[in-house]
């Protein structure tokens, strides 16, 4: 979604990352929202390590109520998360928050989308990061979570 396209309505969420404007997250995020035409769109901020612990220790006092965390900040997200799911706590690292009446919960998608695939070993890193991606915005902005788009959604 171009900036023009952003309208009154429209659902925001945000996405933390070193890249986040150019990153894969934006990008298939982008592409789910449009795939299931769905007026939502993701900010992303992009952030440097000396930002890092100000942003996360902020954001529960911000307006701010749903963001992914890029890679390279998913294991230092669990120690700002006032609860965490069961996966994030197992393998200590966080895919994206939310913000609930000022507490922050941490999530960790890997075991879920290991149960969309009948055989999830074949899933490379892409399809998988994909598919959380297809998680994510179901759970927010109720996006349909079909993993026979992945391909679709790959080549746009």
């Amino acid at each position: 979604m171009q900036p023009h396209e952003i309208k009154p309505d429209t659902q925001l969420c945000t996405i933390l990352g070193y890249n986040a404007q150019t990153g894969f997250s934006r990008k298939y995020f982008t592409r789910i929202m449009k795939h299931n035409e769905l007026n939502a769109t993701a900010i992303a901020l992009n952030i440097t390590d000396e930002h890092f612990d100000f942003t996360m220790r902020s954001v529960g006092q911000s307006k701010v109520d749903k963001m992914i965390i890029e890679q390279e900040f998913q294991s230092e997200a669990v120690k700002y998360c006032e609860w965490m799911d069961d996966a994030a706590k197992r393998l200590d690292k966080i895919d994206f928050i939310e913000v609930e009446e000022g507490r922050v919960k941490g999530y960790c998608l890997d075991e879920e989308v290991s149960e969309l695939f009948e055989q999830p070993e074949f899933a490379d890193d892409r399809i998988r990061f994909i598919a959380k991606m297809m998680l994510i915005a179901n759970r927010w902005y109720g996006a349909a979570i079909e993993v026979d788009d992945i391909p679709l959604l790959i080549e746009k």
